[in-house]
């Protein structure tokens, strides 16, 4: 696991945690598919960036 792929999973379940906090307080859904997208695109860059895969 690289320096790149550690911070952006950390990265996505930063977000992943702002998505249930903005939940919680009933934020407009516009937010909260936008915040869930970046989320998805950091998890999902940083799983890909392992050298697993190879």
């Amino acid at each position: 696991m690289n320096g790149l792929s550690t911070i952006l999973i950390v990265v996505g379940l930063f977000l992943l945690g702002g998505i249930y906090s903005f939940v919680k307080q009933q934020m407009p859904k516009g937010l909260i598919v936008l915040v869930s997208i970046g989320a998805a695109m950091c998890l999902s860059a940083g799983v890909l960036r392992l050298d697993v895969w190879s």
